[in-house]
């Protein structure tokens, strides 16, 4: 006789002299047979001797096998898998010897084979027959569900989450031709950018069940402000008609930016698991320092199981918004329940402050056995101020929604909207954003935020802060007029202040670490905004320390913020070379004004630029080859322009000399350093601003998303451009000169 195949064996055979000993057996043989070709199994038929009343007959088949046969008027028709299929196995028992043998079996499927996705099939879910415990079967279906995420290791305890979930055969709630108008969009999205990123999620049924999607600029936003991300699953939650999450982060002028769209059928561990790591994949593998959701289990097991680097947070907004609801029996004690409890999450300087108030909170309102409270509890420390120290939310995680960066999605997106609508508005949202970000980035080649006091702190960050960052953080250093302090305690080096805030009228602690330079407001300003606050900088002042220290200056709020390198040190020269680069485009910008009035203006300047760039770029070289940094040989280099078009893996490339026209001209202020040019393309990692998406990367996309076994009606390949820096980023060098002089003085 011969036996089943061990599990993952991808070469079981059915030959005609196999024999098993019992039909259960031959069963097993077949799902193994059938997990290692890709489908799904069931018994179709069995049948009982009528004189011994022992199984002789059995049939077992793909899963597709028939046709459906329910009623058209059915009031809630189930899905069905069935189209036809004819794969099937049919034995028999031999009277004489009992064992039982292969009648027929038919190998050939009317539909495609999955094999990387069988462990979604019911019948491929490691249930073992001789053990029935609930708890054995949900581990078996974990590990199976391991094994799609293999390159990553869950960190936490994920058994629980699976319950209830064993359905994984949900999919979009599409209306006719909603599917087509997707697909549509993706492909001519992709056909603007090669970069544009798109991946489909497809249940046992071969249904739809999730779309993940990303443009270019997305990718490229990530690379400078993928620090803090927040994944907002509100539209989902509240029942939207499009079931849309969205990925959101804050550029340096404290906008929204979108990296990442997504339709998701359920909100299991499974969705999120799949959504994470393809989300992670499209951002070149690497997960954000932070990560801010809704309070969510599933979302808090995927987190952890897939972007294990990341911290993850709950939005605070997203807690204060539940109360509400989540607590309506105390509504005619509303009122007084917010005091108490913003006093508890809001004025508890240290573990033991909320602890006390939480439980004397608890006690009052007799919250003791109610489960959403106790579970706010159990992850306080993953939204509760106090628990935040040292870390900074970027403007992500505020009070309300309102508040926050997410709310500018909420004028494009309806409860009622339709798919068909939802595209036409996804299109002005990307619109909306790109006017609003240039117009930014023009305000801060035209305008220069005044002074409004001879503070040391307003002077040091005039020129390193964006404009909207700036006027935030002048409104403080101006509040700190209004503060007045008092040394309360000393333990070692820590020094604690009392500060009292007459325009809030509200008392705060500040504490202050001299030798380290470390300071923590109970105002908790900068874990939520990224800024230091008027608490923080009267103590400095009274300290006798006249400049912020660095580790409170976030690059992500400089006008260096899409540097590659850091702006701790060097801070005097950096001010400089960016007042020389501001002052040049100014000129610049009058220079093309009045040079295209006429051809002959237009010529002249042409001339004069083209001469000037020479001259500069000479000037560069040579103070390169002197320093001694510069690696020898690297300016005999020609520089490496990749192609703009490519399609899969495959990047062509082609070499320009140094001194050629189209190194003078490459559209905005590219600067034609040879040596630097050499050395970017060599790790275009490294690439300033050119290259937000790594060749490497784009191999392991492809590769990942060909093991998905799409159909070819769905599946693109995703493609992706590199391009040499382009004239609307013209900014971005200009912050970037930041990083290059701070990297020569090293």
């Amino acid at each position: 006789m011969e036996s089943a195949a061990g599990v993952g064996n991808s070469n079981v055979e059915v030959r005609d002299d196999m024999e098993f000993d019992s039909h259960e057996a031959a069963y097993e043989f077949y799902k193994e047979y059938a997990k290692s070709e890709g489908f799904g199994t069931a018994k179709l038929s069995s049948r009982r001797s009528r004189a011994t009343k022992e199984f002789i007959d059995a049939k077992f088949s793909c899963i597709r096998y028939g046709n459906k046969q329910q009623s058209d008027d059915a009031i809630n028709p189930r899905p069905s898998p069935k189209i036809g299929c004819k794969a099937s196995m049919h034995v028999k028992r031999r009277s004489s010897s009992g064992k039982w043998y292969i009648h027929s079996f038919i190998r050939e499927h009317n539909h495609e084979l999955l094999p990387a996705q069988v462990h979604f099939f019911r019948s491929h879910r490691n249930i073992d027959p001789l053990n029935n415990d609930a708890k054995v079967r949900r581990k078996n279906m974990l590990a199976s569900v391991s094994k799609q995420y293999g390159s990553y290791q869950f960190s936490g305890n994920l058994e629980n989450l699976f319950r209830n979930q064993h359905d994984r055969g949900r999919s979009l709630t599409l209306e006719e031709g909603d599917a087509q108008v997707l697909l549509e969009l993706f492909v001519h999205m992709q056909e603007e950018n090669p970069k544009f990123f798109y991946a489909v999620d497809l249940n046992e049924e071969h249904r739809l069940r999730n779309v993940f999607w990303v443009d270019a600029k997305g990718m490229d936003s990530y690379s400078n402000f993928g620090d803090v991300v927040s994944f907002d699953t509100t539209y989902f939650t509240n029942k939207y008609k499009v079931p849309l999450v969205l990925f959101i982060g804050a550029n340096h002028h404290v906008q929204p930016t979108l990296l990442g769209c997504a339709l998701i059928a359920d909100d299991t561990v499974h969705t999120f698991l799949w959504l994470m790591r393809t989300w992670c994949l499209a951002m070149g593998g690497q997960g954000p320092r932070i990560l801010l959701s809704d309070q969510n289990d599933n979302i808090k097991a995927a987190v952890g199981a897939i972007l294990t680097n990341t911290q993850h947070y709950f939005s605070l907004w997203s807690i204060l918004e539940k109360i509400p609801s989540r607590l309506d029996y105390l509504s005619m004690w509303h009122e007084t329940f917010m005091a108490k409890f913003r006093k508890c999450i809001y004025k508890s300087w240290t573990e033991e402050h909320f602890e006390h108030r939480w439980w004397k909170l608890i006690e009052k309102f007799s919250l003791r056995e109610d489960e959403w409270v106790q579970s706010l509890y159990e992850d306080r420390k993953l939204w509760v101020p106090i628990f935040m120290r040292g870390v900074s939310f970027a403007n992500l995680s505020m009070a309300s929604r309102t508040e926050s960066v997410n709310s500018f999605f909420d004028k494009y997106i309806q409860s009622e909207m339709s798919l068909r609508n939802f595209i036409g508005q996804h299109k002005l949202i990307l619109e909306d954003w790109y006017e609003e970000e240039a117009k930014a980035n023009f305000d801060a080649w035209h305008e220069m935020p005044e002074l409004k006091s001879p503070s040391p702190f307003e002077k040091q960050m005039l020129l390193l802060y964006t404009h909207e960052i700036f006027k935030k953080f002048q409104v403080e250093v101006l509040g700190a007029s209004a503060c007045h302090l008092k040394k309360e305690s000393e333990d070692g080096t820590a020094i604690t202040y009392a500060v009292k805030d007459f325009e809030a009228n509200q008392d705060f602690v500040v504490e202050w670490d001299a030798p380290k330079s470390e300071l923590y407001c109970s105002c908790h300003l900068f874990e939520y905004k990224g800024y230091l606050c008027r608490h923080a900088i009267v103590v400095l002042q009274m300290s006798g320390v006249f400049i912020i220290p660095s580790k409170y200056i976030l690059q992500r709020w400089t006008n260096a913020a899409t540097s590659k390198h850091s702006i701790s040190e060097g801070l005097d020269d950096a001010q400089a070379k960016v007042r020389r680069y501001n002052d040049l485009c100014r000129r610049a910008i009058i220079l093309g004004e009045e040079g295209s009035l006429t051809q002959e203006s237009y010529n002249i300047a042409i001339g004069a630029i083209t001469e000037a760039l020479k001259k500069c770029q000479g000037n560069t070289l040579a103070a390169n080859r002197k320093s001694a940094n510069l690696k020898s040989g690297s300016s005999a280099t020609p520089a490496i322009q990749v192609d703009e078009v490519c399609q899969g893996n495959i990047l062509a490339a082609r070499e320009l000399e140094p001194d050629s026209e189209a190194a003078q001209t490459s559209k905005g202020s590219k600067r034609a350093d040879p040596g630097n040019e050499r050395e970017s393309n060599r790790n275009i990692s490294n690439k300033k601003g050119k290259a937000p998406l790594e060749p490497e990367i784009a191999n392991s996309a492809q590769e990942d998303f060909h093991q998905m076994d799409m159909p070819s009606s769905l599946y693109h390949p995703a493609r992706f451009l590199t391009t040499l820096l382009r004239g609307g980023d013209i900014n971005r060098r200009g912050a970037e000169l930041l990083g290059e002089m701070l990297q020569e003085q090293n």
